[in-house]
């Protein structure tokens, strides 16, 4: 990351390699960590890429990478403004919540895996006790999702 950043500055970039470190923890590679961190609290909130490679101290490799990474996981979009040729990428409305729920969903559609394991390995045996256990794990998960309340609308609290 950049060293030239004002006190202000640094601690929005520490903020940032907090969440690059935090998303590390899950297998994502430090660089997109810090490529959603800064989206999350850049102003403007559309960045371009020299922009965020600036910000951050990413190379255009990584950048392109990371930004492709993100948008696969619906976490950033890209736009360009009209007339223009430079990319902007900003975090989208709602990207959090529709995240988790893809994630929540992908989980639990693991019952049915486990249940069919299951079916596969009898049911009083050890392996099937193993399955049990991920079967009713991700069946407290839908559960418990489905009786959550829905997140608050942006910029309520």
């Amino acid at each position: 990351m950049t060293d030239n950043a004002g006190p202000a500055d640094k601690e929005l970039l520490e903020w940032v390699e907090r969440v690059a470190m935090y998303l590390a923890a899950d297998g994502v590679p430090p660089v997109t960590g810090r490529v959603l961190g800064w989206l999350m609290v850049c102003d403007p909130p559309e960045q371009s890429a020299a922009e965020i490679c600036a910000a951050i101290g990413a190379s255009r490799a990584a950048l392109t990478t990371s930004t492709r990474t993100l948008m696969t996981m619906g976490f950033i979009e890209r736009r360009t403004r009209p007339g223009g040729r430079t990319a902007y990428y900003r975090v989208v409305d709602g990207a959090w919540e529709k995240v988790v729920r893809r994630q929540v969903a992908a989980l639990t559609a693991f019952r049915e895996v486990a249940a069919d394991g299951m079916a596969l390995v009898g049911p009083g045996t050890a392996r099937a006790a193993r399955l049990r256990e991920a079967r009713d794990v991700f069946d407290w998960m839908a559960e418990v999702f489905d009786q959550a309340p829905p997140p608050a609308p942006l910029g309520e609290k």
